[in-house]
């Protein structure tokens, strides 16, 4: 359970923990009690790391995940914890800079090996999304047991091997089999880390936690779009494969040496030992929550259309403006790393600023950006004018990124202390399924079935495809609305 941080035997934290006893919505209405010393200073007897974490129990990452008995006292500085939230996100940037690469490189590939959209279209959303998305929860049910920060350090190293490995391939099935192999590292990626964030920061800090670890889908973008766009005009696009999964390996090694394990619930009221429950049970809990199962469809149509448009808006501009790759690499890199990555953090910080007041401002803001999206991208694929069709992209990128903090952050205060990580699992199954292996898919299958149906050319067809896959925005804001009727009684069941 998601309570809030302090000593209960304390006035304002008992009366809190006697809400989440007595499931009081007025009292949880009332708002989380601000974090104690727990967080941020050191135990008097405690002795501070050069890392800035202070524990008086060896809590190493090499080990089994950490557990507190009862009565132990384990903290970390600030400082130490705004750390890990930099390290976690360096490693979701390099997630999405792998990820993201093959759709900048995309075009070249395809007329390298004579391929169809397609085929291309698999590349990165049936033969990554499948693996990306089934994986995630067996890894996730590893990371509710074991060490969390060592289950990440390894996919994170496998990802990062496996993009190298597609600048070696010389046909369309070997390039497949590798970025099967990146799919199946990157599983291991989100879920843990989303638990560990939510054991390093409390309840009333961790949308924007999450938000700011979010901001790694966009930066990550950014960077794929600038390397492998320049890579792959002075260097080919195996080199850009090489260039950017080599730098993961070492990035691997640095998240295993200085990464702590924190105990489970570190940020909770108490600390204590949790045991696994069977998958069963997490997915008929939260799937039990209303609010969960609508903003979780939500957030999988959202994906649809995002992850469509980032595989194929760089060919997209290509074929339709006739923009070279490093050129379309600079353009949607600022685009999406600067727009989205606002939108992440900003999505995250005013939910938790207005949620104070309203706890379903949490689903009113996403909601209400993808509404506000959809004429805006309708207009990116009508216009001529490349630098209007530039400066309009700016508006979805920005709304459609408002979503990923609250939607992660009321995920992770839904869920109990020991589904943590099997709850965002499940919830990135959701949305990896529909939107990840659907999306890109459907986008390519669309513009190959206008050019055969109607005798288009591929920049009339993939334009098209990409408009009538951006309407799919009207569904999420569907979604969300209704996760937000829900949301307040949900928070009050789940004693958070």
């Amino acid at each position: 359970m998601n309570d809030v941080p302090g000593d209960p035997s304390n006035s304002g934290d008992a009366k809190s923990a006697q809400a989440n006893e007595t499931g009081d919505p007025a009292a949880k209405r009332a708002g989380p009690t601000k974090p104690e010393a727990q967080n941020t200073a050191a135990p008097p007897d405690a002795t501070q790391s050069a890392a800035g974490a202070v524990s008086t129990q060896n809590q190493g990452s090499g080990t089994a995940a950490a557990t507190a008995a009862p009565g132990s006292t384990v903290t970390f500085t600030k400082g130490y914890r705004h750390y890990v939230l930099g390290v976690l996100l360096v490693v979701y940037i390099f997630n999405f800079i792998d990820r993201q690469i093959l759709a900048i490189l995309a075009q070249s590939i395809k007329e390298d090996m004579g391929l169809s959209d397609t085929q291309i279209g698999a590349l990165s959303g049936i033969a990554f999304g499948i693996f990306y998305a089934t994986l995630g929860i067996p890894i996730a049910r590893l990371a509710d047991k074991h060490s969390r920060v060592n289950i990440v350090s390894i996919c994170l190293a496998i990802w990062s091997a496996m993009t190298a490995i597609s600048g070696l391939a010389t046909n369309y099935w070997q390039l497949l089999l590798a970025r099967i192999g990146v799919g199946i590292g990157e599983a291991g990626g989100s879920p843990p880390s989303h638990s560990l964030i939510a054991d390093y920061f409390p309840a009333e800090e961790r949308a924007s936690a999450l938000g700011i670890y979010a901001m790694g889908v966009t930066i990550g973008i950014l960077f794929g779009n600038l390397l492998g766009g320049w890579i792959n005009e002075f260097f080919g696009w195996r080199n850009a494969f090489f260039l950017v999964g080599i730098p993961g390996i070492l990035l691997a090694i640095v998240m295993k040496m200085t990464v702590k394990e924190p105990p489970r619930g570190h940020s909770e009221v108490t600390q204590k030992t949790v045991e696994q429950v069977p998958f069963k049970t997490v997915l008929s809990t939260m799937w039990g929550f209303k609010s969960f199962r609508q903003l979780s469809l939500g957030a999988a149509t959202q994906a649809f259309v995002g992850y469509g448009a980032i595989a194929w808006m760089p060919a997209y501009l290509i074929r339709v403006h006739d923009m070279s790759s490093g050129m379309v690499g600079t353009a949607l890199g600022l685009i999406i790393g600067i727009g989205g990555g606002l939108g992440s953090f900003m999505g995250g910080y005013m939910a938790d600023r207005w949620g104070k007041r309203d706890v379903r401002w949490y689903m009113w803001l996403p909601a209400w950006g993808f509404l506000i999206a959809v004429p805006f991208v309708i207009g990116v694929f009508i216009f001529e004018s490349l630098w209007l069709v530039l400066a309009l992209y700016i508006v979805p990128v920005f709304m459609t990124n408002l979503y990923t903090g609250p939607t992660f952050g009321m995920t992770q205060s839904l869920a109990p202390l020991a589904m943590r990580a099997s709850a965002s699992a499940l919830l990135l199954f959701i949305i990896n399924i529909i939107g990840l292996v659907f999306g890109p898919t459907t986008v390519g299958y669309l513009s190959d079935v206008f050019q055969g149906a109607f005798g288009w050319e591929d920049t009339e067809s993939l334009r098209w495809a990409l408009i009538l896959c951006g309407l799919v925005y009207v569904i999420s804001f569907y979604n969300y609305m209704q996760a937000a009727k829900h949301l307040e009684g949900d928070l009050a069941r789940s004693g958070s």
